[in-house]
Formats: C-alpha cells, sequence, structure tokens
C-alpha cells in the first residue's frame, strides 16, 4: 500500500495557515536578498550514485577519504534536534541524510536553512561520515535554496481523501511513493526492451498519422474533430494499422510502431480511452510465426524483469515459459460451456443459444459476431495461464486473411493473460478484391446499425491493388502488458495521467 493510500492526504487549499506561513517566509527570503528560484547549482553527484560508490565504505574508510559530495534535490523530511539537524534528501536516483550544524553550515547558511520545510528543493556541498547509527551522511557545509514548496508534503494522518485523488495528483504521488515510481521506471525497461528486441530483428521504427481521414484498423468508435484550415471531419486514430501496412506494400517489409490510440469507449480498471499500443508487421510471415515470435518476446521480457519467467499478478502466478497454450475459439467454447456444435454452423441455434446466457444480441448481428459474443461470455475470462486463442469469424476480423481450410474462420490469435486481451494478430488479407468485399460487408453491417464496424477506405485498396506480399502482423497493448510486469492491478497504475472525469 502506499503512502498516500495509508495516510490518506489531504491537498492543501491556498488558503490554509501553512500555505500562507510559506508565502510568508518566501517574501522573507526575496526581503533578504536570496533569489528563491536561481538556476545556477550544478551537482556533481546523484544519491545513487554516492550510495552505490560509498555505500559499504566504514567510517574509518570515509575519514581517511574525506570524500565530498554535491547534491540537488528535494527535501522529504527534517529532523531538528536544536543545535544539529538532519535532512532527508531525494533526487532522481534515490535518497541521502544530510547533517546539519549551525557552526560548520555559518550563520548565513544556518539562517537560510531555518527558514526551509519539506518540499523545498536544494543543492549542498557536504563530506561523507557514518553517524553513530552508521547511516552514510553527508556533513552539509554550504547550502543553497533552489526551489521553495509552498505545499507541505504528505505526512502521518494527513492525505488524499480517495485514491483517484493520487491519479489526479500524479506529480504528489510519485514525489513521495518510491514503489509508484518504480512502476513507471519498469515501463520505461519495458518500452525499451521491446524496441530493442525488434530491432534487433530488422525491424525499423515508423511514425504514422495520428489524426486521421477514415477511422480504420480495428472495430472501435473514434474521438472527432475538424480542421478548420481544410474545413474537414478527422478522428483520432483507433489504430495504425492501414498506414503500417501501406508500408509493407512500399517495401520496408519489417516494421513497428509505439504509439497512443484514442477510442472513445468506457473508463475502467482495464480501459483508458487514450492508451499506448505496439503494432509491428513482417512480411513473408503467418500468425503462426508471430505466436512463436512473441513466446520469444514476452518470456524474454519476463526473465530481464523478473530473473524468471513466472511473475506474480494479484495473487496468481502466470507461467510465461515457452511454449503457450493454443486453442481455437470453437474448442474454448466448447470446453467451457455446454454449447452443442450445431452452433457454428446454424445462427438461429447461436442466437438461441446466446439467450440462455442471458445475452442481448443486437438486432442484424452477424453469426460470427454471436458467436464471439457467446466466446467472450463463456471463455474468455477462463485462461489465465497465457495462451493463444486461434480461429476466429470472418465476420468480426475484416482485415486478416481467411483460413484456407475454412473459409468462415481468419488466421488470427489473441494471447490472452488473466483472462484479459494482451494481444491480437492475424495473417494479414492482402487479397485486394477480397478486401474490398470485406469493406462493403461492413458498410450493410454499419447500416444495420453496428457503429463500429469498418468503414471503406478506397486508398487502402488502392494500395493493396499494388502488391502486398503474404504479411503478418500484431498489436500489443502496452498498458495492459506493464500492468501484469509490475503486478499492477488498475490501468490507471500504469499511465502517468490518466483520463478523469472533470
Amino acid at each position: 500500500m502506499t503512502i498516500l493510500d495509508k495516510e490518506k492526504v489531504r491537498p492543501v487549499e491556498g488558503t490554509s495557515v501553512e500555505f500562507k506561513d510559506r508565502l510568508a517566509k518566501l517574501q522573507s527570503l526575496r526581503d533578504a536578498g536570496i533569489n528563491p528560484y536561481p538556476n545556477d547549482f550544478k551537482a556533481a553527484d546523484t544519491c545513487g550514485k554516492v550510495g552505490n560508490d560509498c555505500g559499504n565504505a566504514t567510517k574509518e574508510e570515509l575519514e581517511a577519504k574525506e570524500i565530498r559530495v554535491s547534491i540537488a534535490g528535494r527535501i522529504m523530511a527534517i529532523r531538528d534536534f536544536g543545535k544539529a539537524s538532519f535532512v532527508h534528501v531525494q533526487d532522481r536516483s534515490g535518497r541521502l541524510q544530510g547533517y546539519i550544524k549551525k557552526d560548520i553550515l555559518g550563520e548565513e547558511g544556518y539562517a537560510l536553512f531555518k527558514k526551509l520545510d519539506t518540499g523545498d528543493i536544494i543543492g549542498f556541498e557536504g563530506r561523507l561520515f557514518r553517524t553513530r547509527t552508521g547511516e552514510l551522511t553527508a556533513e552539509i557545509s554550504r547550502l543553497r535554496l533552489l526551489g521553495k514548496g509552498l505545499h507541505p508534503l504528505p505526512e502521518k494522518w494527513h492525505g488524499l481523501v480517495d485514491v483517484e485523488a493520487r491519479y489526479r495528483q500524479r506529480y504528489l504521488d510519485l514525489m513521495v511513493n518510491p514503489d509508484v515510481r518504480e512502476v513507471f521506471l519498469k515501463r520505461t525497461a519495458i518500452v525499451r526492451f521491446i524496441r530493442e528486441f525488434l530491432s534487433g530483428r530488422e525491424f525499423i521504427e515508423v511514425e504514422t498519422p495520428m489524426l486521421q481521414p477514415i477511422a480504420g484498423g480495428a472495430a472501435a468508435k473514434p474521438f472527432t474533430t475538424f480542421h478548420n484550415a481544410l474545413g474537414q471531419e478527422l478522428y483520432l486514430r483507433i489504430a495504425p494499422e492501414l498506414y503500417l501496412k501501406r508500408l509493407i506494400v512500399a517495401g520496408l517489409e519489417r516494421v513497428f510502431e509505439i504509439n497512443r490510440n484514442f477510442r472513445n469507449e468506457g473508463v475502467s480498471t482495464q480501459h483508458n480511452p487514450e492508451f499506448t499500443m505496439l503494432e509491428f508487421y513482417q512480411a513473408y510471415a503467418t500468425f503462426e510465426d508471430m505466436m512463436d515470435l512473441t513466446e520469444e518476446m514476452i518470456s524474454s521480457l519476463a526473465m530481464q524483469l523478473h530473473g524468471s519467467m513466472k511473475v506474480d499478478y494479484q495473487g496468481t502466478t502466470l507461467d510465461f515459459t515457452p511454449p503457450w497454450k493454443r486453442i481455437t475459439v470453437r474448442d474454448a467454447v466448447l470446453e467451457y460451456s455446454n454449447a452443442d456444435k450445431a452452433i457454428f454452423d446454424d445462427k438461429a441455434a447461436a442466437l438461441a443459444f446466446s439467450k440462455t446466457l442471458g445475452l442481448t444480441v443486437p438486432k442484424g448481428l452477424s453469426h460470427g459476431k454471436v458467436i464471439q459474443e457467446i466466446f467472450e461470455k463463456t471463455a474468455e475470462h477462463e485462461f489465465i495461464q497465457p495462451t493463444f486463442v486461434t480461429h476466429y469469424p470472418l465476420e468480426i476480423s475484416p482485415l486478416a486473411r481467411k483460413n484456407e481450410k475454412d473459409p468462415s474462420l481468419v488466421d488470427r490469435f489473441e494471447l490472452l493473460v488473466n483472462g484479459k486481451e494482451i494481444a491480437n494478430a492475424f495473417s494479414e488479407l492482402n487479397d485486394p478484391v477480397d478486401q474490398r468485399d470485406r469493406f462493403e460487408g461492413q458498410l450493410k453491417e454499419r447500416a444495420a446499425g453496428d457503429v463500429e464496424a469498418h468503414e471503406m477506405d478506397e486508398d487502402y485498396c488502392r494500395a493493396l491493388e499494388y502488391g502486398m506480399p503474404p504479411t503478418a502482423g500484431e498489436g500489443i497493448g502496452i498498458d495492459r502488458l506493464v500492468m501484469i510486469m509490475t503486478n499492477s492491478p488498475s490501468i490507471r497504475d500504469v499511465i502517468l495521467f490518466p483520463l478523469l472525469k472533470k
């Protein structure tokens, strides 16, 4: 549990007594000719480096070497014992204790120290030593105020009223909670690992438009905006897929992008309207190749982060050791429900069975989408360990290649972990005639009331008409992957600034 959770830190209003007291200190500093916000202190060291370099040095070794350090950071705690005081200073790498004594710091420096508060940003120089309790400490001989804080840091028995306030004041959450900071450091490490993994396999990183004239590449509701100069409606992208596949047509053959997607849908512990996706495409590959590559990438990532392919997530041990289970949508439904095989060949049977599950199926929904609703209701949540669910209905996959043996299905998989979709991939449809027919079918579903059905994209069809090599592509939700790898229960815990209601 984090500090803010435990201590219920309440935001300090600008009219509070403490705020006014700090404003008065700020003015007194200005009156004394002290700039409370200078920008001329250069720290030569960091708290983490000092700890790594000198953490094992004995008291005698420190005294003999006379090691001096220069640190800049935020005061996280002050312990005043009258003639001497201790401060804990935090920078990007960790914390270091500082020792304040008037006859060492001098009259002017000590007068400045007495006007400091927790939350203030300081720079100092000093000699390293060990206290009686053995803590590595800097005896401060020079002190500078680098930034006056007007609000106090969270302390015992105060705090944010609820967890949501942590997300609204993420700067405070990161400042006082090392475990929260660690999550985002791991997120950075995860994205770096993925970039290096794909780059090492000859994928090139690209950027494609976020403002798009057609919201394509996925079945989702887009955010709509308007470009005044062009006088046209545009959409925040729901996926980069169709642009990345244009690059495959162009001959780049292996491409990837890590960037934002936007979907005008609900907010929950698993969904944020703005989220980060990895999408990558490989020419002359199949969806089976994507499964092999995904197994290698994510299992290697687990090993890199945890030193093991077994990862603890919310009380469950997830085992990413390859090979992972592979099962078709059809077999999954039959395994986890009492459905009759007839539902896969007869839409009426599928509709009847869906009613027994309590599903409300919109009028005009295709047979394939009914099957998908049944799968999500009966089986999807059952796959806790990493599982590739394959061969989805054609109607819900307008951009995927038909299966050679059963054209009502496509060569596609979703990776499910802890009952949630982490990745989606398929062998790409590269037949321009079939693609146009699929788009036209989607337009009919859209006319029948399916607002998430794909629109016609004439330019994409034209690109395919120039010839796209056989290709496989995949999308991985970075936020959900980070949730699993950092044992975070909510997507808000892994997004620095999640969208919240005003």
